[in-house]
């Protein structure tokens, strides 16, 4: 075979061939000299996106990989990497970062194409949820599976809204991202209120054009534009290791609930009940209510402590402090068994909660 090569492909082989100019070089084509105006290419497709940092990748396939795989006795990929990164760093001042650059580029030389990989943006809070009946996540129809129809009014949801969407426009319209995802430190029934100091979120902006955010702005913009059904406090920029300590971390929570009995109650009786309950881990097996889209299985979750704010005949108002992940309308009704025990288990009487608030959210090991 004539190994017709140029002089920087020939670096990388030990076999005899030919120094040609690098347009007749059977390998790069002459691409490793033009390592400049294929910056100027790649900056014209990023023209409008805000990044600090950047890498370069290349991908060898198809006839070049046969080639390569012949010739090379180091992949010439490297040195496409070295020139165009140092081009775009010289053009720019954007620095090369192997650690979640900002966009990652990379470059086919087999098709003479470039793609483009933009990290996400992540942006942390609490938000309030003042009002009932609104999803903390887009939750589609499940009979049209969001594309509309009668069962949900065409809307192709179940609920009107949700906290992630009321939250993601806002993001949205500043960054000019593709879209953006909530991730909570838990989630709170639909049918409940978020109150207190609010529950800890990072919110995933996918693809931003523009990352230099004024988030003072941004949380008036949000407050703003929520018709006051949420509230957003205390942004900050993120990353992906926030979210996997909201995902992970064991957050506790404290709750308000109404309670009502099947019939009057006597305070002493409720005492002696909620005092039982204080302080003992629960075996809770998940709900009848979320086992369709939850694993079956046996959590083991601890009530802390159980105060009685009020009560009158046959209802009653609690705070609840518990671990996260307890589900408190089945430590109240005990699930038909599967909670145990459970607040009508120890009473001996059918209790149900009529109204739910998470009112703190909080980490039992921070000062």
């Amino acid at each position: 075979m004539n190994l017709r090569l140029c002089s920087r492909c020939a670096e990388r082989i030990t076999l005899e061939c030919e120094i040609v100019d690098p347009e007749d070089c059977i390998y790069c084509e002459g691409l490793l000299w033009k390592a400049e105006k294929l910056a100027d290419r790649i900056l014209e497709d990023l023209r409008g996106y805000e990044f600090d940092t950047f890498l370069v990748g290349t991908r060898i396939e198809g006839s070049l990989r046969a080639l390569e795989n012949y010739i090379m006795g180091e992949s010439i990929k490297y040195e496409f990497n070295r020139l165009i990164g140092k081009a775009i760093h010289e053009k720019t001042g954007k620095l090369v970062s192997f650690d979640k650059p900002d966009i990652l580029i990379t470059f086919n030389p087999e098709k003479k194409t470039f793609t483009y990989s933009i990290r996400s943006l992540f942006i942390s809070g609490r938000y309030i949820k003042r009002v009932r009946n609104l999803s903390q996540t887009r939750w589609l129809c499940s009979v049209c599976g969001g594309e509309g129809c009668e069962v949900c009014d065409y809307r192709g949801r179940k609920y009107f809204s949700s906290v992630e969407e009321l939250i993601a426009g806002p993001c949205l319209k500043i960054t000019g991202g593709k879209d953006a995802v909530l991730h909570g430190a838990g989630r709170e029934d639909v049918d409940a209120r978020m109150l207190g100091t609010g529950r800890p979120f990072v919110v995933e902006i996918k693809e931003p054009v523009r990352r230099k955010v004024n988030l003072r702005e941004l949380e008036e913009m949000i407050n703003r534009e929520s018709w006051n059904l949420i509230s957003v406090r205390g942004l900050n920029f993120a990353d992906e290791k926030k979210v996997r300590f909201l995902k992970s971390h064991p957050f506790r929570k404290k709750y308000r609930a109404k309670v009502r009995f099947e019939s009057e109650i006597d305070l002493q009786e409720l005492e002696r009940a909620v005092k039982n309950l204080s302080n003992r881990v629960i075996d809770q097996r998940t709900p009848e209510r979320v086992e369709h889209r939850r694993a079956d299985i046996i959590r083991k979750k601890r009530v802390h402590e159980i105060d009685i704010l009020m009560q009158r005949k046959d209802v009653a108002v609690l705070l609840i402090e518990a671990d996260s992940g307890l589900y408190i309308k089945e430590l109240v009704s005990g699930d038909n068994g599967r909670t145990k025990p459970s607040l009508s288990e120890i009473l001996g009487k059918s209790a149900r909660v009529e109204k739910l608030d998470v009112i703190d959210v909080f980490d039992p090991h921070s000062s």
